[in-house]
């Protein structure tokens, strides 16, 4: 679902006034979040199996506390990445186009990238934390809200109503990050009982049996 949002957008920049630009810049800037998004996602990969694995071994003060130690990695390789996207904001541009007004553009959307790429390797591992406890169906509903109910609204007022353009579509679809990150933060921390999920976990545990062909 948030990748969709995502490729919205590049549709949406075709309706703006100078459609090649935008189209060239947004491709661009969905591009650089994707390659800074991969240390994110491995990092939600990672604590989904921790959390998971330490709440089936009955260690929930374990599981939280993984949680915490991940957003706050999350934190720091999201605001390293950021903080070398602006450094090479004004040079960025040139190893994907050698026009100078993509480029220049590209530097011009970097701030608002730098900011999107801190919330959005925070949600990552959020939906981590949350797929090990079991709630991907809330999760899953969060992100639906934040990305079509908040996101894409807010991109669209923002580019076409404030007459923003590219910029106004990023700042909207980041809106919908922002919400998103919040709605997985409120889950994990405030709508978990990490107790209740680590007796859940064990008892799916011993619960459940093997495939009739592999008991065989």
């Amino acid at each position: 679902m948030e990748w969709w949002s995502f490729e919205l957008l590049v549709l949406l920049s075709g309706l703006l006034p100078n459609p090649k630009l935008e189209t060239a810049v947004l491709s661009i800037c969905l591009n650089t979040n994707s390659l800074a998004f991969m240390a994110p996602l491995g990092l939600g990969g990672a604590i989904s199996t921790r959390v998971s694995n330490e709440l089936g071994a009955g260690r929930p003060a374990a599981a939280r506390l993984a949680a915490r130690v991940v957003m706050l990695l999350a934190l720091a390789v999201g605001a390293s990445e950021g903080l070398v996207m602006l450094l090479v904001r004004d040079v960025w541009g040139y190893a994907y186009s050698n026009e100078a007004e993509v480029a220049a553009y590209v530097a011009r959307m970097m701030p608002i990238l730098a900011m999107s790429v801190v919330f959005d390797g925070l949600q990552c591992v959020l939906s981590g934390v949350v797929r090990g406890c079991g709630q991907q169906k809330m999760a899953a509903f969060g992100n639906l809200g934040a990305y079509y109910l908040v996101g894409i609204p807010a991109a669209f007022f923002f580019a076409f109503v404030f007459h923003l353009g590219g910029m106004g579509l990023w700042f909207g679809i980041w809106c919908g990050l922002v919400v998103q990150m919040l709605s997985l933060l409120a889950i994990s921390e405030c709508a978990t009982d990490w107790d209740k999920e680590a007796v859940k976990a064990k008892d799916r545990a011993f619960t459940s049996s093997l495939p009739q062909d592999m008991t065989t």
